[in-house]
């Protein structure tokens, strides 16, 4: 079956988030979409005359026309300002909002359909603009955090102990920034915790790492922020869906009773497959873990509160 997804953004994380669909072939068409004329048209072509070297078939098309996102499967949303060094993830709300908001509207009238995945920062709030303004189902919009912040704990686990990161796993619940919740219980390598083979003070490290993960690659780039990982991982999540993984994944999810919580976007796992999230699932946390879980909720429903929509 056709599958066309529309990346909203042409920047560096929506331009290589296309990249990464087209070379992983999980749809037949992707459309690249920005304000600012000729660019997605240009990395679009850019793209599609890479195709013979790499060998993917994935049509690209680029442009600043919103017609061009209509019988979208997925709309990846990575349209926004990027943070600057010394600014917040909070810093983007209100600018950002006025674009998502727009954004949402499009999709909601063109493509009533499809599943959204929210890259735009900040992101736990984003998706809940995403979510009101279309008035999709829940399981239809879903921000990208937990992936991102997971493989960021991951890789640095993996060069603390000097081991594949294939055999890292681990678990970053929470909102997306300085109060997210990383969960070294739940991070294993090879099936062995993590307590077993770290310390707690390094273990305490990486996590303080990770939680800076992001400000970390602001301040060295000096302009912009990450994409090489963040399109990583909504690629991931989109792979998930299309191709009906029933991937067990840490994302940005509305809560509605769910460890406690309503009315908020939090990163917690949830299976994804056809349709988007087909499950919430709940694993079992320490009154510690559940306690930092509810702190990092309320911080993203404290912003949430400064929104007039």
């Amino acid at each position: 079956m056709p599958t066309k997804i529309t990346v909203v953004g042409a920047g560096h994380v929506g331009a290589t988030t296309a990249q990464r669909i087209a070379e992983l072939g999980i749809a037949n068409e992707v459309a690249l979409i920005d304000i600012i004329e000729g660019m997605p048209k240009g990395k679009a072509l850019d793209l599609w005359e890479a195709a013979p070297v790499l060998g993917y078939d994935t049509r690209l098309a680029g442009g600043t026309e919103y017609g061009m996102i209509d019988g979208s499967d997925i709309v990846i949303v990575t349209a926004g300002l990027p943070r600057k060094p010394g600014m917040s993830r909070d810093d983007l709300l209100k600018k950002n909002t006025e674009i998502v908001q727009g954004v949402a509207r499009e999709i909601e009238a063109r493509c009533p359909g499809a599943i959204v995945l929210v890259v735009s920062n900040p992101l736990d709030v984003m998706s809940y603009v995403m979510l009101k303004t279309t008035g999709f189902d829940r399981k239809r919009v879903i921000g990208m955090a937990g992936v991102l912040d997971t493989a960021r704990f991951r890789s640095f686990i993996a060069l603390e102990l000097d081991v594949s990161v294939r055999d890292v796993s681990a678990f970053v619940l929470g909102g997306h920034g300085d109060s997210m919740v990383p969960l070294p219980r739940y991070s294993t390598v090879a099936g062995i915790p993590l307590p077993h083979l770290l310390s707690e003070e390094r273990i305490e490290a990486l996590v303080d790492r990770t939680r800076k993960g992001g400000g970390e690659i602001v301040e060295l780039l000096g302009s912009g922020s990450a994409f090489y990982a963040p399109s990583a991982a909504v690629v991931e999540m989109a792979e998930a869906i299309i191709r009906n993984r029933n991937r067990i994944l840490p994302c940005a999810a509305w809560l509605q009773g769910e460890y406690g919580l309503s009315d908020v976007f939090v990163g917690v796992p949830v299976k994804l497959g056809v349709g988007g999230i087909k499950e919430i699932v709940e694993i079992e946390l320490t009154g510690e873990e559940k306690k930092a879980l509810h702190a990092s909720a309320a911080h993203v429903k404290e912003t949430m509160s400064k929104l007039d929509l």
